[in-house]
Formats: C-alpha cells, structure tokens, sequence
C-alpha cells in the first residue's frame, strides 16, 4: 500500500449546478470543501471524481488505486451503471478497499448493494440534532465527546432499514423527539463499509469540527490491512503445505 491513504471522493455534483445556497455554503463543491480538510492531514491524499466524468468517475485505474472511496449522491442514484457497482462492490469485498457512505448516500447502489438492504429511512425538516457518541474506545470516535450539537440538519429517523450494524458508532436525537443510527460500521470481507449521517447539502454540517475528524478518523480505520487481497481473485492461494506439530 502507498504510503499516504489514497482517498477519491465520489460526488454526483447536481446540487452544485443547481443550487447557489449549496455553492455558497461550500464554494467549489462539496467534494472540493471536504478533500481540502482530508489533505491537511500529512497522511492522506484526496482527490475527487464525479457523475459526469468519462467512466462516471471511477475507471479501473481510479478505482484499483483507491484505498477509501468516499460517496455522496442524492438526485442521481438511479443514472450510476450498474456494472460500476459491481466493480465497487468487488473492490470492497474482494479488494480489501474501505467504502465511506456519507449522508444521502444510504440510498446510493453501492452501498444498498454491499449492505444487501434498501437503506430506507424516515426523513422530515431541518432542525437542530444532537449526535450522542454511543462507542468512545472506537478508532473513528478518538477525539469525539460523548456528545455535540448540530444547529441545522435534515431529519433522518428511524426505522432506518439497514442491518444491524457490527459496531454501532453513534446516535441522532433530533429536537421533535426522532433518533437514528448516525454512524455504523461494517466489516464485508476484506474490507469495511462507514456510514455516517451528518451532510444535507444546504446545511453547514461538514464545517462541524466534530464532523471532519469522524471522517478523517474513518479514513484512517477503513484504509486496507497490510496483508490485502487481489480485486478479481478475492482469495489465498496456498503453495506451501502448512508445517505445525502435527505433521512435522
């Protein structure tokens, strides 16, 4: 593995086209906003892709050189190829690659498609959530209190069909009285799979210190393991005999 953490940031960037309010709470995109705070980080290298790319962003050479794919989309879920989803999908699982889905993206292909669920959820108003830390020893949690305030953010409520997560990381209490599972973790074969909810597009969530260190610390736990795995193989092919003490 290269010695920075290789992250491209997938975006659909239609709200971006469409909507001054989400240019002027981050001018340059989202996308832009979110790999300039990632690439602070000594350790990390970001870059972005998009839709409208040749390849909607992820040819064979941008996805084998990614070692955390981040994704954000929300009006263009249905125009991703599905044959993409499938090379991300081996990625993950096969290649060892860490998947981040954020906000929004609970209803993007790849990550209904690693999940195997509908990533269905209540939504409603903006209102003002208080994100409740729900595993302080997590890697993703280091620096996070047991709890901070987001001023505005859509309402993402439950029932939030999606399975029951390995580590829940987090919770969303909303000022209606909704909750959510704000932040989950999941191990898929050779790689894992983040959610985390704070990031409508019209709200200033991603300015949330707290915000930006839950997804660089996720960068750094869903980067490969050392060991890795082929993307098209997704397997160990043995070519010594194992010597233990009962065949020596």
């Amino acid at each position: 593995m290269a010695d920075k953490i290789r992250v491209t940031f997938w975006h659909e960037c239609r709200h971006e086209k469409t909507n001054p309010k989400v240019t002027e709470i981050y001018p340059g995109g989202i996308h832009a906003f979110i790999c300039n705070f990632l690439n602070e980080e000594v350790d990390i290298e970001a870059k972005f892709v998009a839709l409208d790319d040749p390849d909607q962003g992820l040819p064979d050479q941008v996805l084998n050189n990614t070692d955390v794919l981040i994704w954000w989309g929300h009006l263009a879920h249905g125009e991703v190829q599905d044959e993409l989803v499938e090379r991300v999908f081996r990625r993950v699982v096969n290649g060892g690659m860490g998947f981040l889905a954020l906000h929004s993206a609970h209803h993007s292909k790849p990550f209904k498609r690693i999940l195997g669920s509908t990533g269905n959820l209540t939504w409603g108003r903006n209102q003002r959530e208080i994100i409740w830390n729900m595993n302080p020893a997590h890697p993703i949690l280091a620096g996070i209190p047991d709890h901070f305030l987001i001023e505005n953010e859509e309402l993402y409520a439950e029932p939030f069909y999606i399975p029951q997560p390995d580590e829940l990381l987090l919770c969303g209490w909303y000022e209606d009285g909704h909750v959510f599972r704000s932040g989950a973790c999941y191990h898929k074969g050779a790689g894992k799979l983040v959610y985390l909810q704070p990031g409508h597009e019209t709200c200033r969530s991603f300015h949330n210190p707290y915000v930006q260190r839950l997804i660089k610390n996720a960068v750094h736990y869903l980067k490969p393991n050392e060991f890795g795995y082929t993307v098209d193989e997704g397997c160990i092919h043995v070519t010594e005999p194992i010597v233990n003490e009962f065949n020596k």
